[in-house]
């Protein structure tokens, strides 16, 4: 995937402000996703605006970048996907829905054991259970025993531990693999790190960047 290819599809899905209704309020998933092909997509979904209804949620990315995600897996044809941050699940679901079409897998880090056992039991609920592998305790020691190649990483933990993050995972995301990462404000060392090194082209917008590794 070249800039061109990224900026294109970005301007495309890249619209933060459709995931909330009128107040502020986040919308459902029906509210910006089309609607499903197929009855094991409406399932996903189907957990996804519940998750939202009953806010069983923490920190989660918003529907406008789960549904990216979704996008930016099927269109790298994903089959590894490295999430730092699991939370409850919801950006792993929109993640799956993509792998469910490339035939990949995730893996996903968690630091809170109650948020990582709500998580897997969305993934149960949803049906996606079997491609997702759920690691509970220390990220930062965790991803060390991560093997690539990588496809797609998604960083949405401890803000400050992004740079680390990137220097650990980067060796092992392929050529043209992708790094994106949430909140990125709130992540300085990160953002100098994708904008100054020259194996990386990084876009922003939003709260969000999406880094292709050209080498």
């Amino acid at each position: 995937m070249n800039r061109r290819t990224l900026g294109s599809l970005l301007l495309v899905v890249g619209l933060p402000a459709i995931a909330y209704a009128q107040g502020g309020q986040r919308a459902a998933v029906t509210d910006v996703a089309p609607v499903a092909a197929t009855p094991a997509e409406a399932k996903v979904l189907q957990v996804l605006d519940r998750m939202v209804a009953n806010r069983e949620l923490y920190q989660a990315v918003d529907a406008a970048n789960g549904r990216m995600l979704r996008l930016l897996v099927e269109t790298t044809a994903a089959k590894h996907v490295v999430e730092v941050g699991t939370s409850t699940g919801y950006s792993g679901l929109w993640t799956c829905l993509g792998l469910r079409s490339t035939g990949g897998r995730l893996t996903t880090f968690e630091i809170d054991p109650g948020r990582a056992e709500r998580a897997r039991k969305h993934f149960e609920e949803a049906g996606v259970g079997t491609l997702v592998s759920v690691v509970v305790g220390d990220a930062h020691e965790n991803v060390k025993k991560v093997q690539g190649p990588i496809d797609l990483v998604l960083l949405d933990a401890d803000k400050e531990g992004y740079a680390s993050y990137l220097q650990t995972l980067l060796p092992l995301v392929r050529a043209g693999g992708l790094i994106t990462a949430d909140n990125i404000a709130m992540a300085p060392d990160y953002v100098k790190a994708v904008t100054t090194d020259p194996r990386l082209d990084t876009v922003f917008f939003g709260r969000f960047a999406i880094t292709m590794k050209k080498r």
